[in-house]
């Protein structure tokens, strides 16, 4: 390892023929130039899959009510049925394994439904419980988020968008505490929100007005119907599980037959989820499978170089041999030379990729592009090199044994 002499020799074989060294080690340069962008690029997907339904429960599923496919119980099929509020308390005792439960309302969608003075807008309404921020979480710019208390005593309170407060009451001022009329009647604010992840039901937190669950029901006359139900599962627990439930809880509740699987309609967040994430497992693995064939295909370019390398070194391997020289110096002699070529030819392909990403990612922060962050953590960068250590010295080894076969005399004989 400290022998200055063997390393000048192996610089000295290097630089004795640049050409060749070149395009020897270009294979591995791109190799690794290549392993580096694609797994980047698989990071950048990653990242902005995670930014999507980041502040989302990913445990989660929710529930709505369709018409009925099949007649049940006197009743015909296409008929219309709703989720009514004696159904949650039925719910949260019939299905331990529920963490959070929300009921959740929709308002009207007029033109202009949220004015301020002289200031109007169209905007989402909804009609939450205070659990529901547990599921789509909502990040609070000023004041807080509804309360039981603003549930229980149906208080006329409502959080609004980011978007919503800068429309009604301009950029950086803080609103909570003023008046504003939700289609036609006044609530106060009691904070400003912003969504945290990409996912949204009923439209972007940031333009939508958040109304207590009870307050709306009341307020605008919609009775004791719910428009969808919002759960998550404890930890350890299935969604499938509380999903299955719950449909069974609402058939028997509604008198629905239990085999009509269109009367009820859902979606299992869970299941999305895993999908992504089964989705760049097989981009990784894919990824690693094609750089690490590319750079294997560098390294046998190595090799066959190395081999030529030595039936041009046949005199001079010959005199070493008779000079003394052991097997297993020949065979280090070979093996160093393969490994240094290679680990210069990856490191510098490695090191430009980094460099590339690192220019990619700063003009993806300046953009709301979905791909974010494309980089390469340093675990990868240091199996790279071992991979690299690897194909370096498998590289050698066909040339090395060639090496070996060279017999004294006869290699000395050779012109």
């Amino acid at each position: 390892m400290f022998d200055l002499d063997r390393w000048q020799e192996i610089w000295y074989t290097i630089k004795h023929n640049k050409s060749r060294s070149v395009m020897t080690a270009f294979g591995v340069f791109w190799g690794m130039f290549m392993l580096v962008c694609m797994v980047g690029a698989g990071s950048a997907l990653k990242n902005g899959m995670e930014s999507t339904i980041d502040g989302f429960a990913t445990n989660s599923c929710f529930v709505y009510d369709q018409q009925t496919t099949e007649p049940y119980k006197g009743f015909k099929k296409g008929r219309n049925w709703s989720i009514q509020n004696e159904d949650i308390p039925l719910l949260q005792q019939g299905v331990p394994e529920i963490q959070y439960l929300a009921p959740v309302l929709f308002g009207g969608q007029g033109a202009n439904n949220v004015v301020r003075k002289d200031k109007s807008g169209t905007f989402n309404i909804k009609g939450n419980y205070p659990s529901y921020n547990k599921i789509e979480e909502n990040k609070l710019i000023y004041g807080r988020y509804i309360n039981d208390i603003d549930i229980a005593e149906k208080r006329k309170t409502c959080v609004i968008g980011e978007r919503v407060s800068e429309v009604l009451f301009g950029k950086n001022v803080n609103p909570v505490g003023q008046n504003v009329k939700v289609m036609g009647i006044y609530f106060q604010v009691i904070g400003v929100a912003r969504s945290i992840s990409q996912v949204n039901l009923g439209g972007r937190g940031e333009e939508s007005v958040v109304l207590p669950f009870t307050t709306m029901q009341q307020a605008f006359n919609m009775g004791n119907k719910v428009h969808f139900i919002a759960a998550t599962a404890i930890p350890g627990v299935r969604v499938k599980v509380i999903e299955e439930k719950i449909n069974q809880i609402l058939k028997k509740q509604h008198n629905i037959a239990p085999t009509d699987k269109a009367a009820i309609g859902g979606f299992n967040i869970e299941e999305q989820f895993t999908m992504f994430l089964y989705l760049g497992i097989g981009i990784a693995v894919l990824i690693w499978i094609v750089g690490a064939g590319t750079l294997f295909a560098g390294g046998i370019g190595v090799s066959n170089i190395m081999l030529v390398t030595v039936r041009e070194r046949t005199k001079e391997i010959g005199i070493r041999r008779a000079l003394g020289a052991t097997p297993r110096t020949i065979i280090r002699q070979i093996i160093s030379e393969s490994i240094v070529l290679t680990l210069i030819a990856g490191i510098a392909g490695l090191m430009l990729g980094v460099g590339l990403l690192s220019l990619v990612g700063m003009v993806l922060s300046q953009s709301d592009s979905f791909f974010q962050e494309p980089q390469i953590s340093f675990a990868v960068a240091i199996v790279s090199l071992v991979i690299l250590l690897v194909i370096g010295i498998l590289a050698g080894l066909v040339p090395a044994n060639r090496a070996m076969t060279i017999k004294p005399i006869e290699a000395i004989r050779e012109e």
